[in-house]
């Protein structure tokens, strides 16, 4: 008979009715520079991909080709949020943009569990406004007005307290 992973975290828990959900989407914090910022409706750009594969055929071996790994490329990152009263998104954006004070900067991309803690994040480094974009105003419409950064950056990783955190949040789970 076989057997789905999570009959067999329930077999080894004692319990069947054991369920991992995985985390919801909505339920996220960004933090740039030390100071949560609060209000975001996405993130997006998480991305991080390898630009090309470059083939090496060997002379004399006609049926096989070495594949080697090209360099790895990290995508922007495009935060949306509402417009409010204090805006420090924008200030950035203008010093960068428009004032050509570049400022790097790092941050932080919290996944929260169902009680709002933080279970999963991810670290960005090295950070600058690319683009900035309006809201969309449309007198016929009832919504938010939602401003877009986009921001480049270097590098993205997952913690690596993120990742001791999620793997201890597993373990307490399972006994």
């Amino acid at each position: 008979m076989a057997f789905g992973v999570n009959s067999l975290m329930g077999m080894v828990n004692g319990n069947l009715g054991v369920r991992m959900d995985p985390y919801m989407t909505y339920n996220f914090l960004v933090q740039i520079d030390g100071i949560i910022v609060a209000g975001f409706t996405e993130v997006s750009g998480m991305d991080i991909s390898m630009e090309s594969v470059e083939e090496v055929k060997e002379g004399g071996v006609n049926n096989f080709v070495h594949l080697l790994p090209g360099r790895v490329k990290q995508s922007d990152l495009v935060l949306k949020k509402g417009i409010g009263d204090i805006d420090l998104l924008w200030e950035w954006a203008e010093d960068t943009l428009l004032k050509g004070k570049v400022k790097k900067k790092d941050g932080s991309i919290y996944l929260l569990d169902h009680q709002g803690l933080p279970a999963v994040w991810w670290n960005f480094y090295n950070a600058f406004p690319k683009k900035w974009s309006g809201p969309s105003l449309d007198a016929a419409k009832t919504t938010v007005a939602i401003q877009s950064l986009t921001l480049a950056c270097e590098r993205l990783e997952k913690s690596v307290a993120s990742k001791i955190a999620q793997a201890a949040g597993v373990v307490k789970n399972l006994f």
